[in-house]
């Protein structure tokens, strides 16, 4: 989720009146929503009608991460003379390997 968002779901509360979000006491621990860790990631969408604005599950056995071993080194020697620029590249990919492990709360907003 992002940080809007954050803000909209710092404020739930159970049924018993205690708020779902703790903020961590110990330097360097992330807050916590109903005991899991929360990560911030400003790329995920706002709160709005069918948005899926925050992604919740395992990511470690849920998400797979592909990297290629090779890094391709290109010289280029005929700009910003006297210096010599290379470029590198290196071809990295991802994919949800298991949706059963990760899950979207899609939103509708009245």
């Amino acid at each position: 989720m992002n940080s809007k968002t954050a803000g909209n779901v710092w404020r739930l509360k159970d049924a018993d009146g205690r708020f779902l979000w703790v903020d961590s006491l110990t330097a360097g621990e992330p807050a916590r929503l109903m005991g899991y860790p929360v990560l911030i990631a400003e790329d995920m969408p706002d709160i709005a009608s069918g948005n899926c604005a925050i992604a919740f599950g395992d990511f470690s056995n849920g998400y797979t991460v592909a990297e290629r071993p090779d890094l391709r080194v290109l010289r280029d020697p005929f700009s910003a003379k006297p210096h010599v620029l290379f470029y590198a590249t290196k071809r990295v990919g991802g994919d949800v390997s298991d949706f059963a492990a990760i899950k979207v709360l899609r939103f509708s907003v009245a």
